[in-house]
């Protein structure tokens, strides 16, 4: 018999170490403590991950195949993937071992032994969910000095055929970026987001989740999560119809109490496998073709799933495990509190955290310039910030979150990922929000108790990283400021910044 292992992440009935399976073999999926409490994750994201196994299990025994399901509070729960796998193969005749390789190189390492420690074959096949493998991506890669996505994404235009006409890119260029920067309007006309109706499954995970994580972060409620493919399909259905077409020009936007805006929200489908990343690039490609969109949204859309996606995953596994100890910028300061509370004067940062405490999500632009611009300007260590991310986020598995955190945010793998770091003073907040007109501080003020704190916050960081970024060619305009500065200047800037950091705990 073959025991085949579905993890909460591979919930797809095209997954590969499902495509030959038979009613002979069997399907084990279980709720184990290793993996829910590795990192404390969000009470939402737990909820939403074992409310889609347990529905998941529930279409493949309707497909007539065998599957064993193992339950957080089942009393023989072995609280560990390994545990429970050893518990089947000592009650069954189990020939061998059936996985996809998992998301994580902490999973991919152990997996790697069990057919040594338990005495059985292991097939450990490649997830061909993805769009491209990491040998492909380490083929791209090999002798170029730079890693630069823009120059995958037009590689995987060209594999994929999308928004291609012959050789060349629809609309005549590869990157609509500089038409999808507009700051919000004073009224938008924001439709909701899709909200899927709480069936009994999701009510017992819910009390589930309520009795035993009780002390880790986020809200359980309202929950409005797809947990089944034909809810995940509808809500990418209602992203196409209700907000693609303006997902281009606002997709950098912040509004307070919009927390949703024009973005798809599907990334936790296809990061757990209800949606797969080609089905919803072909949906956004004919919505184009059908004039239902623009390209600069449709390409903008497209260039997420096929270029950031594919990209940071091969960045991932090309450079793990080194990557995730970098620490390029010698950061080293502890989170602040207001990261789990959302009690900070700073608006922006408040209203962040606490749409991420009730809704597991806040979209890119909110994750990277205000949380992870304080981050980075602040010289928070990369561990603390790494962990935060991917705990609070009902999408984030390290294969994505650690190269997006440790390369994009914090610049800490030294630049392997981004070409800069993604620095910004309280001046682009005030330019792609309304955050700043309900703020305690002034972002029109750059020293002083008064001031906004990424004022000085972000010169400090030029500042006290000169010798590691001064020679960055995009980093040339920001230092020859710095150097037109008087000694006062600078030296308000560094008081400033020990004040602040001060007061809210931190040196």
């Amino acid at each position: 018999m073959k025991l085949r292992l579905v993890l909460g992440d591979q919930l797809s009935t095209t997954l590969a170490s499902l495509s030959d399976a038979t009613h002979d073999d069997l399907i084990l999926m279980c709720e184990v403590n290793q993996e829910a409490t590795y990192v404390k994750h969000h009470k939402k994201k737990i909820v939403f991950v074992f409310s889609a196994m347990r529905h998941f299990a529930k279409t493949l025994r309707d497909q007539g195949l065998r599957v064993h399901y193992v339950t957080y509070d089942d009393p023989k729960n072995t609280g560990s993937l390994m545990g429970e796998v050893a518990a089947q193969i000592q009650q069954h005749d189990i020939s061998d071992i059936v996985l996809t390789k998992p998301g994580e190189f902490r999973l991919l390492a152990e997996f790697e032994t069990w057919a040594r420690l338990l005495n059985v074959d292991v097939d450990l096949r490649e997830d061909d969910r993805f769009l491209s493998t990491p040998a492909e991506f380490a083929a791209w890669a090999e002798g170029r000095k730079q890693f630069r996505m823009e120059f995958f994404y037009r590689e995987m235009r060209r594999k994929y055929r999308v928004l291609m006409d012959g050789p060349d890119p629809i609309g005549g260029q590869w990157n609509f970026d500089a038409d999808n920067r507009k700051p919000p309007p004073k009224t938008l006309n924001v439709p909701d987001t899709y909200k899927a109706p709480v069936d009994a499954v999701v009510t017992e995970v819910t009390h589930l989740v309520a009795r035993e994580f009780p002390d880790h972060f986020g809200d359980l409620d309202p929950f409005h999560f797809a947990v089944t493919r034909e809810g995940a399909l509808q809500a990418l259905d209602q992203f196409m119809t209700e907000r693609l077409a303006l997902f281009g020009d606002y997709q950098d936007a912040m509004v307070q109490g919009e927390p949703w805006l024009y973005h798809s929200h599907i990334g936790l489908y296809l990061n757990c496998g209800l949606l797969t990343p080609l089905e919803c690039i072909t949906r956004t490609e004919a919505a184009y073709h059908a004039g239902l969109a623009p390209l600069n949204a449709v390409e903008g859309f497209i260039r997420q799933i096929l270029g950031w996606r594919e990209f940071v995953r091969g960045i991932y596994w090309l450079k793990m495990p080194e990557y995730k100890s970098t620490n390029a910028l010698g950061a080293s300061r502890p989170l602040p509190d207001f990261f789990w509370t959302g009690e900070t004067q700073m608006n922006c940062v408040r209203q962040c955290v606490l749409e991420t405490k009730q809704n597991a999500y806040a979209h890119h632009i909110q994750r990277l310039m205000v949380l992870g611009n304080f981050a980075l300007i602040a010289g928070l260590a990369p561990d603390e910030v790494n962990e935060w991310y991917m705990l609070v986020y009902a999408d984030a598995y390290e294969w994505v979150e650690l190269p997006n955190v440790s390369g994009m945010v914090l610049f800490a793998d030294g630049g392997v990922l981004a070409s800069k770091p993604y620095a910004a003073s309280g001046a682009y907040i005030k330019k792609m929000s309304n955050y700043c007109d309900s703020c305690s501080y002034k972002v029109s003020v750059k020293n002083g108790p008064k001031a906004c704190p990424f004022n000085y916050l972000y010169w400090d960081f030029i500042d006290r990283n000169a010798e590691m970024l001064h020679s960055n060619p995009r980093m040339g305009f920001m230092y020859k400021t710095l150097a037109r500065m008087s000694n006062e200047k600078r030296e308000a800037i560094a008081n400033d910044a020990q004040r602040f950091l001060k007061e809210i705990g931190i040196k």
